[in-house]
């Protein structure tokens, strides 16, 4: 069984995918699952999802999505690299009016999920969130929060190591690996207990 480090390590940001390979219905809905069981503050449990395998509507969906932002001039995945399934994240409005922690806990065990089964995802928050609504008919109740980008990874993405100061921006080298600035340890676990004031 993978340790649980390594699956928090392998669970990377992918954008493009082998969209040839279907992701079964029955692993996007045990997928959502996961989302039954995480913390919720108050335990209202808001987040509602709308899981998406059809071809069809994946392929009308996914020009409503904006990918890497730091990557200025690439539109995005091609034809043949798109993910080949969607869970959007919806916060329910008549539950609560703050999402950002459940949605937050929510896409990453989902995202660990994904890649426990041998897929890739994306969490992507750059929507066009009007014709999204308009397109899979989601009611003014909802607020749309994210769209989790699911699929077999076509890509290969490192994490480099990096230290204070150093540039956080992804980027893509020439052979078109995928190479994510990480801070480490060091730098994030603080000591204030030798500080006088």
């Amino acid at each position: 069984m993978m340790q649980f480090r390594d699956l928090v390590v392998r669970s990377r940001s992918i954008r493009r995918f082998d969209e040839s390979v279907a992701v079964k219905d029955g692993v996007l809905r045990g997928l959502v699952e996961l989302a039954c069981y995480v913390p919720s503050p108050k335990n209202l449990q808001p987040l509602k999802f709308i899981a998406l395998s059809d071809p069809d509507r994946s392929r009308a969906l996914f020009p409503l999505l904006s990918w890497a932002g730091y990557l200025a001039d690439w539109p995005g995945p091609e034809a043949g690299e798109r993910p080949s399934a969607c869970i959007v994240m919806l916060g329910d409005t008549s539950i609560a009016s703050e999402f950002s922690i459940d949605s937050g806990i929510a896409a990453e065990v989902i995202m660990l999920g994904a890649a426990a089964e041998g897929l890739g995802g994306c969490i992507i928050a750059s929507i066009d969130r009007p014709a999204l609504r308009s397109l899979l008919h989601i009611p003014d109740r909802y607020q749309i929060l994210q769209v989790l980008a699911l699929g077999k990874p076509l890509e290969t993405v490192v994490i480099d190591q990096i230290g204070e100061g150093d540039p956080v921006s992804y980027y893509r080298d020439l052979n078109g690996v995928h190479h994510v600035p990480k801070r480490m340890l060091a730098d994030i676990l603080l000591d204030f207990s030798d500080d006088p004031s």
